[in-house]
């Protein structure tokens, strides 16, 4: 993650710092300029970190050549002012010099821009032209994708807000390891950094991420773990819920709490793994399911009391709900290919910082990469007027099984599913097969653990065959 690791690379003596900048990976939160880049071009970029959750440009690097920006005093000049010149309204930067040595020997320095994240502007150029940094990319918006941005800007402020907690609230062994991470030992100046406190009071996201005990400032601010012992929640009497864990904490400590509590509780399939034999894996991949607690603890509606995150387990699947809508500029139609937008935009550094979440602003595609390797189906998105639910099925796809079954063994299995127990006539005429011939392929299914039979005796006339954990 590049947050912390371009800080520990800027600090490098100057004869190193140019090589060791040049092999960070951009990112969501960082990207290089050459000293060629001119104002206007440079604007754009400022403007697409501004909108999103701002990070940090470096000037004077170009195709694995180290320029420095000496060379051109006037035109680095003219870099500084950019963001006034070019931007509407003005995004907020920081500028530093950073010794280096360039390319041809001599001594140098490369500019540093940090730009903030805005807190309720949408920013443009002075062609009012709008962008938004999304993963490595400075990405155009339109009209409509501006709009509703401006719309989500105008309820992120809520994180930048004083917490009523002061830095005696602080838990120091979590706060001392943030500060490790980034190799300093002013905490303070780290946290009004980070947008994380105001004078001597920690804002909303300092208080969350970083107080011992957040939830007396903010009750709604924990994870609930719900396991069922069924596939439904149940009402009453007959209430299917076998355990109920309520974490709280620091937000860091309830990512790492709800991973263990969900470990512990899902329960497992049968399933054909990388190596082509059946065996007893996880209900859903574990960076599948994780990766939807940490966007939930991320980018949920700290605002909106009254409600909390539930990470609900079922024989059958998981299912991860947070307070708030998607943000507007993200289309429920298709979420996968969704923009990458933060509500939350300082949280979102810090866990990055932290090592929590995809760095690329990829989260929701990696969850359905991780469902589709697993053969399992695609992530399951619902909006209610207030929160949203993603649903991860243990149920396997026939697409996944095509490509890894026997036609024959397919066949079976696709019939299973979709009637979830048949004799061994009517496999054998789905087969094509006589029932002779049926009955010792099935029994090979059986004993690779793809199917089951389920009878009193050989002669059973009510026996019949399904799938594994299906009656």
């Amino acid at each position: 993650m590049t947050t912390i690791r371009l800080e520990q690379r800027l600090s490098e003596p100057a004869h190193l710092v140019g090589d060791v900048v040049l092999g960070v990976p951009e990112d969501q939160w960082f990207d290089r300029k050459s000293a060629r880049v001119k104002p206007p071009a440079l604007a754009d970029s400022l403007i697409g970190f501004g909108n999103a959750e701002g990070g940090t440009i470096v000037v004077g690097l170009s195709d694995g050549t180290i320029e420095g920006t000496d060379h051109d005093p006037a035109r680095r000049n003219a870099l500084l002012q950019a963001a006034v010149d070019y931007t509407v309204p003005p995004v907020r930067v920081r500028h530093r010099l950073v010794p280096c040595i360039n390319s041809a020997g001599a001594e140098d320095h490369l500019l540093v821009l940090d730009i903030e994240a805005s807190e309720s502007d949408v920013h443009a150029n002075t062609k009012d032209v709008a962008f938004l940094r999304i993963g490595d990319e400075n990405r155009k918006l339109t009209f409509a994708q501006r709009q509703e941005l401006q719309f989500d800007k105008g309820q992120g402020v809520y994180e930048i807000r004083g917490s009523g907690l002061d830095m005696g609230a602080l838990d120091e062994v979590l706060v001392e390891g943030y500060c490790a991470a980034l190799e300093t030992s002013d905490v303070e100046q780290l946290l009004h950094a980070r947008g994380l406190a105001k004078g001597p009071e920690l804002t909303v996201a300092g208080g969350l991420l970083f107080a011992a005990t957040p939830q007396a400032t903010f009750p709604e601010a924990y994870v609930r773990v719900l396991r069922y012992g069924g596939r439904e929640r149940g009402t009453g009497s007959r209430q299917q819920l076998v355990e109920d864990i309520r974490l709280e904490g620091p937000l860091p400590r309830q990512v790492l709490d709800a991973r263990d509590a969900v470990e512990r509780l899902q329960p497992r399939r049968r399933a054909l793994t990388a190596e082509g034999i059946f065996a007893d894996v996880a209900l859903v991949p574990r960076d599948a399911w994780l990766e939807a607690i940490v966007n939930a603890v991320i980018h949920r509606s700290y605002s909106l009391a009254g409600d909390h995150i539930r990470v609900e387990i079922f024989d059958d699947r998981i299912e991860v709900s947070s307070p708030g809508r998607f943000p507007g500029i993200v289309a429920m139609s298709d979420p996968e290919t969704a923009p990458r937008y933060a509500r939350n935009p300082r949280m979102a550094r810090v866990m990055a910082d932290l090592n929590y979440g995809q760095e690329l602003g990829e989260g929701i595609k990696r969850m359905y990469e991780e469902m589709r390797l697993a053969g399992l189906q695609a992530p399951m998105y619902r909006q209610s007027a207030a929160s949203v639910r993603v649903e991860l099925s243990g149920e396997p796809t026939d697409r996944r099984l095509d490509s890894l079954l026997p036609e024959e063994t397919r066949l079976v299995v696709t019939a299973l599913r979709a009637k979830s127990r048949l004799s061994t006539g009517e496999l054998a005429e789905i087969m094509g097969v006589q029932r002779p011939a049926a009955i010792r392929r099935l029994r090979e299914m059986r004993v690779a653990g793809v199917i089951e039979w389920i009878g009193k005796s050989p002669r059973d006339p009510r026996a019949y065959w399904t799938l594994p954990n299906s009656q």
